[in-house]
């Protein structure tokens, strides 16, 4: 029971931190900031700030990382992924590799969201960037990391082509990251979307567009010890 003014008092009027989610999941609870308020990020840090498990910050703008870093001073912070992380140290490695690919460098925000939720979630891994299918040299020239990788995470907007080729490539599966990346017909990652959805080769699961975080979180428990 939380004491009448405690932090975690005060964050009961406006939501309800899953601190049993590690225990009862394997993994912790992420706090996804988009809609919430710098003051209302700033109680749920400060009612994380103790907890044992690693907590994520998603989707953070400028105004909630000051407020959370704010309340957690020693946080990692990464504003290329809009990412917060508290504790601040990337637990050891364990489990397969997760290699993350980033088709271009509009795609690297929502591959290294993808690269470091991996990471606070305990697999090692590995980002390349900028090898889109406009120049296959560059992903074929990477072939050794892909095949050492336990599952590849495939980042990409615009056709959304580069996840059917790399998994017609490699052993492991593959995540499909859709991203919002494009011209008019892109749709904000629509069509990218749903040429993964129909790719034809098997072994590609999809998540939503822009969904770095959830993308980590699933190749990092493919690849569990």
């Amino acid at each position: 029971m939380t004491e009448p003014g405690s932090a975690g008092s005060v964050v009961d009027a406006f939501a309800q931190l899953d601190h049993e989610r590690t225990r009862r999941r394997g993994y912790p609870e992420a706090v996804y900031c988009t809609g919430k308020t710098p003051e209302q990020l700033g109680m749920i840090a400060a009612a994380v700030r103790d907890q044992p498990h690693v907590t994520l910050f998603t989707r953070a703008n400028k105004e909630h990382a000051a407020a959370i870093l704010a309340e957690l001073p020693g946080a990692f912070h990464d504003q290329d992924a809009h990412l917060l992380a508290w504790p601040a140290t990337i637990p050891d490695a364990t489990g397969g590799l997760v290699v993350v690919l980033a088709a271009g460098t509009s795609d690297l925000p929502v591959a290294k969201e993808a690269q470091l939720t991996a990471g606070y979630l305990g697999r090692p891994t590995e980002l390349i960037v900028d090898v889109g299918v406009a120049g296959l040299h560059r992903v074929l020239s990477r072939l050794d990391v892909l095949r050492q990788a336990r599952v590849v995470i495939v980042a990409a907007g615009m056709d959304g082509a580069l996840p059917s080729v790399v998994a017609g490539l490699i052993a492991a599966p593959v995540v499909a990251l859709p991203t919002s990346v494009g011209y008019g017909a892109a749709f904000d990652g629509l069509a990218a979307l749903l040429a993964m959805l129909n790719s034809c080769v098997p072994g590609v699961a999809v998540v939503n567009i822009d969904n770095g975080y959830g993308a980590g979180h699933l190749a990092a428990q493919i690849a569990e010890p």
